[in-house]
């Protein structure tokens, strides 16, 4: 029995090694991280409702605030899904192609994404640098908090793509970090 349901099982292994530890790590953290920052946003946006309905004075600062929120949870949030492959992909192209050009399209489309990771984080250190002499009026913080989640989700972008190539050349599946 145990034999034939192992040989009906054909997905591929799962990766192992020090980058996937990391990197689901990282992901864990960054949907806790994102789930808090969410809540927070529907605490500081009742707040502001709360405020200026019922008590007549809006907080000057929650609107900032909510701001700054979606910035983290948004960034961290994508940047989790590019390990989890929870991403919108056209599928319906890469299963016409043979497995080995599935692999190859596959490893082009994660290297292009950590492309696109590494360009976030760069430029997202320059505009934060650029701006980090200035403060945000109602936080009373430093402009370069808003680039901070640019950064930090094109370097998890960047981990979470070189973890991917690694697992498709090896023939191994990217076990997502919810599971």
């Amino acid at each position: 029995m145990d034999i034939e349901l192992q040989a009906m099982d054909v997905s591929p292994p799962h990766a192992a090694g020090w980058l996937t530890r990391m990197n689901a790590a990282l992901a864990k953290t960054g949907m806790y991280a994102a789930i808090i920052g969410l809540m927070m946003i529907v605490c500081v946006v009742f707040y502001q409702v709360f405020g200026r309905y019922v008590l007549n004075s809006s907080p000057t600062w929650a609107e900032s605030l909510a701001i700054v929120l979606v910035l983290y949870v948004t960034l961290i949030g994508a940047a989790v899904g590019v390990r989890d492959a929870g991403h919108i992909g056209l599928e319906s192209l890469l299963v016409m192609l043979s497995d080995s050009a599935r692999r190859k399209m596959d490893v082009l489309i994660y290297a292009l994404v950590g492309i696109f990771g590494a360009c976030m984080a760069y430029n997202g250190w320059i505009l934060g640098s650029s701006v980090a002499s200035y403060t945000i009026p109602n936080l009373h913080v430093s402009e370069a908090v808003r680039y901070v989640p640019l950064v930090l989700s094109g370097v998890l972008i960047v981990l979470f793509s070189i973890e991917h190539i690694v697992a498709i050349v090896r023939g191994e599946e990217v076990k997502p970090s919810w599971n």
